[in-house]
């Protein structure tokens, strides 16, 4: 039998085990989840409006207790633990607003213009949908797919990460109190290998993920074979494009946030800086002195800016990427060595001199370590930004307009960010091009996602 368990990152000490989901009890929720999507779906949406304010507001009033639970168990600061609760509350009242609007009957073309005596577009749930979710946000990235996937009508299995199963059971808990029917949203702590059986279940229409891009892979073939509806969100290494017409100072203060962001584990987190040659010796400067003023420390602490890296695998992943480019030709400027003690933290690192024969170059750091790149012109930090596989977020730094209209038009991104650190609102929608996934999170499009677009024409 599969144990889940709660280590605290902090400490590399196991603090509570859950025992995986049978697989009877598995079919007994998917049951569950069918019962009450076959009646849920005619619920008023006034109604679900009223339920989702309800998981907001239980969201607001204990921030702290679910703070404490995903600091403990993913290690990210027991501040940003909180924004992340605050955060999720905003998204469930943005689409508790918003769900009429972006529901309503669709009217595309004159009916006339299609021989009817009306046509439109009427959009309708599709069923139980399975979300395997990530550790590193592990409220944030539930939310975004349950606040818009139950005001549509559909109901909700999580899979949530193994080491998370407090923060699964905890939003299960939020969406009972606040009033959705039982079987609306269930949390299933079940393990990897029992995921396919799941999306295999005639009674699962789509499923949506978020997590690495070997995980990707498997969930779209499976629910490629079964003709199912899926939005992935995988991985990203992000790059931070600085030119000489930026605001150097505020370029270099954001850089080091982003990449320090969660720990240094965010998909959207710029990851790789190419800076022009113009401007790349005050930028090195700033970013590595920002960098080095970062307190890694206990998350529990208000004053400590980086926390523990997930798990001792993710830091032994973090020296082996390091140590490839140094061997390779790469110098440290700052970081790149573990502390003493217990816990499985990891100093923030810039490294400079990146090139195609090292690992870094081509993969997903994923902790506090930052490559550092030189270009001349806009063509070279272009051609650079887009040597990767990825293509998830990505940022521009410049004050002048026609650079600005080229990184728009030319990064090869589902996002790009100008002039400020790349994250997501409910307003906007979310996701990647490339190996970083396909579909959409988020403001109208997320909804959609999970939606018939059924075509109604009345002659």
């Amino acid at each position: 039998m599969t144990t889940i368990a709660t280590t605290n990152p902090a400490t590399g000490e196991v603090e509570k085990t859950f025992d995986a989901l049978t697989d009877e009890e598995v079919d007994r929720r998917i049951a569950r989840a069918a019962q009450t999507f076959a009646s849920y779906r005619t619920t008023a949406l006034a109604e679900r409006a009223g339920w989702m304010n309800a998981a907001a507001d239980v969201l607001d009033r204990e921030a702290d207790r679910i703070a404490a639970i995903m600091t403990a168990e993913m290690g990210k600061t027991l501040k940003a633990a909180g924004a992340e609760a605050r955060k999720c509350a905003k998204a469930c009242r943005y689409y508790a607003e918003h769900a009429a609007e972006f529901l309503a009957d669709r009217r595309p073309a004159d009916p006339r213009d299609v021989d009817a005596r009306d046509a439109y577009v009427r959009y309708e749930p599709l069923g139980p949908v399975l979300a395997v979710m990530p550790w590193n946000f592990p409220l944030w990235q539930v939310i975004r797919f349950a606040a818009p996937g139950l005001m549509a009508g559909n109901v909700g299995l999580l899979k949530h990460a193994s080491n998370v199963p407090q923060t699964a059971l905890f939003l299960e808990e939020v969406f009972r109190r606040a009033g959705f029917p039982e079987g609306a949203f269930q949390a299933l702590l079940i393990g990897s290998s029992q995921v396919e059986r799941v999306l295999r279940d005639p009674r699962v229409k789509a499923a949506t993920l978020t997590g690495s891009e070997p995980a990707g892979r498997s969930v779209a073939s499976i629910a490629g074979s079964e003709v199912k509806t899926t939005v992935l969100e995988l991985g990203g290494s992000d790059p931070f494009v600085v030119m000489p017409s930026a605001d150097i100072e505020a370029a270099a203060w954001t850089a080091a946030e982003s990449r320090c962001l969660n720990n240094g584990q965010s998909c959207i987190s710029a990851k790789r800086f190419i800076v022009d040659i113009g401007c790349a010796d005050e930028f090195e400067r700033r970013f590595v002195a920002n960098m080095r003023a970062k307190r890694v420390g206990d998350p529990l602490d208000e004053a400590t800016d980086i926390g523990p890296l997930v798990s001792e695998r993710a830091r032994a992943e973090t020296e082996e990427l390091v140590a490839d480019a140094v061997a390779k030709g790469a110098r440290v400027l700052c970081g790149g060595e573990r502390p003493d003690g217990p816990g499985w933290f990891y100093p923030p690192t810039v490294v400079s001199g990146v090139t195609p024969e090292m690992r870094m170059y081509h993969e997903e750091v994923f902790a506090p370590v930052a490559s550092l790149f030189r270009v001349r012109g806009v063509s070279e930090a272009v051609e650079v930004a887009n040597a990767t596989g990825f293509g998830l977020g990505s940022n521009a730094w410049t004050r002048d307009d026609a650079e600005r209209e080229r990184f728009v038009r030319e990064l090869d991104a589902g996002q790009v960010f100008v002039n400020g650190m790349t994250t997501s609102y409910p307003e906007l929608p979310f996701g990647g091009t490339k190996r970083s996934g396909y579909g959409r999170e988020l403001s109208a499009e997320g909804m959609h996602a999970f939606c018939n677009a059924k075509t109604v024409w009345v002659g």
